[in-house]
């Protein structure tokens, strides 16, 4: 009998270009926010011309790509995960130990980024959140469908409201995470290595899970990587007319949503004075219009990629995206040299216009040793690293 090969699932241009995207606007946003690092030159001494646009710049850029960057990157992750499920299903193997394992490598790298980024990791975030991915799998579209909306609902955040709106006295569970921190800004200030990476990768990383559960990122990234799961079952990142309408369906939906949630989120969490509202209502408010502003971005780029000359504009993108675990981990460690006390310490001479012209050069000077590296290599060193630990005693 004569062998059978069953394809691989073929490689998706558009992925990698908005995989690309938000791996761009994470360093643009990690450069304004001094890498975690919030110290910032004194606004006494400088023009007033310059305190104005590092205004606009702080308005302008955090509304736009703030949270973003990482909704993506989640969204392809639950994509990325399908292809490789599938993939293997379709050679007769179950990839979802495998995937448990590939979840164990990625701590690795979770925390060589950590001890470099004081803020903690969204990486060690994924590799928790990561195992719904191994529950649901297998589960109908409705059922994943489902629980995604459950997530994306921030239930946790509803119930401290509602629970609230009933009893007076109560109050939020301390998770403490000012205070865990205040000690890793310490170790930063310090300017001793070594109390800058046992910080970072102890305390930070504890801080940072703490914060997504507290911020009501924890639930929205299982949600995410659900939808990115389902939106690769469904073949829907491939350019086809049924497609398209569905992206520009989702492009109308999600504005007209940004556009209720939005003021709402101004009015009960920018500047509602309740702690307790803030971080309840506010919170779920402020997760879901950012949700909704992720669906704007990720569905104008796919119709714009598909229909027009946007797509040799972003070219480029394609090759960041295809790197996106070597020029993430890569900037934090650049990101660290600029502005910590341990490298060139520049935080305090450059406001947010400055740190703007940082972020775009970290992601000038990234994109350009891509290219480099891909005249010569398939994949990006730490992608190939993990590829092949990801495989290994495999036959």
């Amino acid at each position: 009998m004569k062998e059978t090969t069953i394809p691989s699932i073929p490689r998706v241009e558009v992925v990698d270009a908005l995989r690309g995207l938000a791996v761009m606007a994470i360093v643009i946003i990690h450069s304004l926010e001094h890498f975690i690092y919030p110290v910032y030159p004194d606004k006494m001494v400088q023009p007033d011309w310059l305190v104005a646009l590092d205004s606009v710049v702080f308005n302008v850029i955090f509304s736009l790509i703030a949270g973003k960057g990482y909704s993506i990157f989640a969204l392809l992750f639950g994509f990325t995960f399908y292809i490789q499920f599938k993939n293997q299903q379709n050679k007769g193997f179950d990839f979802r130990g495998r995937f448990i394992w590939r979840l164990l490598l990625l701590s690795v790298f979770a925390t060589l980024n950590a001890a470099f980024f004081p803020g903690g990791d969204v990486l060690m975030l994924f590799v928790v959140t990561g195992l719904a991915l191994v529950l649901v799998c297998k589960m109908s579209d409705k059922a994943i469908l489902i629980i995604a909306a459950i997530c994306f609902l921030q239930p946790i955040e509803l119930f401290h409201f509602v629970s609230s709106r009933f009893n007076d006295s109560y109050t939020l569970p301390d998770l403490n995470i000012g205070g865990l921190y205040k000690i890793v800004q310490e170790g930063v200030k310090s300017g001793s290595w070594k109390t800058f990476l046992i910080e970072n990768v102890t305390t930070g990383q504890k801080a940072s899970l703490l914060w997504a559960i507290g911020g009501g990122r924890f639930v929205q990234t299982i949600g995410l990587f659900l939808l990115g799961f389902l939106l690769s079952r469904k073949n829907l990142f491939v350019n086809s007319q049924g497609n398209t309408q569905f992206w520009i369906k989702t492009l109308i939906v999600s504005s007209l949503l940004f556009g209720v949630l939005y003021p709402l989120k101004v009015e009960w969490y920018d500047n509602v004075d309740s702690a307790i509202i803030k971080r309840s209502i506010g919170t779920a408010l402020d997760m879901w219009q950012k949700l909704a502003f992720t669906l704007v971005i990720v569905s104008s780029f796919i119709t714009a990629y598909y229909h027009c000359s946007f797509k040799t504009k972003v070219a480029k993108l394609k090759v960041y995206g295809k790197m996106s675990l070597t020029n993430y981990v890569t900037q934090s460690i650049i990101g660290a040299f600029i502005f910590f006390p341990i490298g060139l310490h520049l935080s305090p001479y450059l406001g947010y216009a400055a740190s703007l012209l940082v972020g775009i050069f970290i992601f000038m000077f990234q994109l350009y040793l891509n290219h480099l590296w891909f005249k010569r290599y398939k994949q990006g060193p730490l992608e190939k690293l993990w590829h092949k630990a990801t495989w290994i005693g495999k036959a």
